[in-house]
């Protein structure tokens, strides 16, 4: 069964066991890891028993689940001198049905949309899983307007205003920084445009919370909520949140919250801890991966994003943090 045919709770569980012996015996980083901290095949029987591979790993390690070449690789947009994560991938297809997939769940078909970008920080580095990502995105649309944008914020103004006035729906992405540079100049009241910021709050001045982000844009653009994006390139998929921070995903992304201080014990529903994500698109990699990010999750499986764990490298992935 391909990961992006998991319906229910049953499927996704039998996938993940089965993606773990998989990966145990295939991924020797990550074979190692369960080695170290005493865990095995014979110690795994359910999903609850699988371990995490930290996520500084993706930037000392490849983490692969395959051999030979990598076909492609991405690589994290850090802002300092460190190391960056690089995810290294024998198929693009799987991240190519992931975010196509994940995006159609929320969103609709995307031959029905616009989508505009403003993901200047990005397209300037090289080898971005959330360039590939959008780019293909916009190219599925098959609308001449879609497009990235960078700084050329008359055109955009003249594009929404177009598309507003023939009732047409669109998503306008982008970062943090951008949208608030083309919200202050050219502010509006939108009707048919959803307003989706993806982070990249590095280059705020004045940290402000996901709230106070969200009531300022919301003020710009004229719309009663603001939808994120959460994703990374650790991962081939993403959650995306429509209201208020709140995010879901696909079927075959699950995120768990563990204790700050004990990385293999879950917290109670509704606790703050240790975001754990399980990504069954990642066969090529690690599915299992344990990040540097804090928040809660809750009962229906949606969950919020909080922050960063202090002495995390700060990332462009949306990470604001909600008091």
């Amino acid at each position: 069964m391909k990961f992006f045919k998991i319906r229910n709770k049953e499927d996704f569980n039998d996938f993940a066991i089965r993606t773990f012996i998989f990966q145990y015996r295939n991924n020797l980083v990550y074979k190692k890891y369960c080695d170290l901290i005493g865990y095995n095949l014979d110690s795994v029987n359910s999903v609850k028993d699988i371990p995490y591979l930290p996520v500084v790993f993706f930037k000392k390690n490849k983490i692969k689940s395959f051999k030979g070449k990598s076909k492609l690789f991405f690589s994290s947009s850090g802002t300092t001198s460190k190391k960056l994560s690089t995810h290294h991938l024998n198929r693009i297809e799987n991240y190519k049905e992931s975010f196509n997939r994940c995006f159609k769940i929320f969103y609709g078909p995307l031959d029905d949309l616009t989508i505009l970008a403003l993901l200047p920080s990005y397209l300037k580095q090289k080898n971005s899983s959330l360039i590939f990502m959008i780019s293909e995105l916009i190219n599925e649309t098959k609308k001449k307007e879609s497009g990235f944008y960078l700084y050329d914020y008359e055109r955009l103004s003249k594009t929404i205003d177009f598309l507003e006035k023939n009732k047409r729906k669109s998503v306008l992405i982008g970062i943090v920084p951008s949208l608030f540079s083309f919200g202050k100049l050219f502010p509006k009241k939108l009707n048919h445009t959803i307003i989706m910021e993806t982070g990249g709050m590095k280059n705020i001045p004045v940290e402000l919370t996901r709230k106070e982000i969200h009531q300022k844009l919301k003020g710009f653009f004229g719309v009663n909520s603001i939808h994120s994006e959460y994703g990374m390139t650790e991962l081939l998929s993403q959650g995306y949140s429509v209201k208020n921070g709140v995010f879901k995903n696909p079927p075959w992304m699950k995120v768990f919250t563990y204790e700050l201080n004990n990385p293999f014990k879950r917290t109670a529903i509704g606790k703050v801890g240790r975001l754990n994500i399980i990504d069954l698109a990642n066969q090529d990699s690690c599915s299992f991966i344990s990040t540097d990010d804090i928040g809660r999750s809750f009962n229906d499986c949606s969950y919020e994003v909080l922050g960063r764990l202090d002495n995390a490298d700060m990332r462009g992935c949306n990470l604001l943090f909600n008091q």
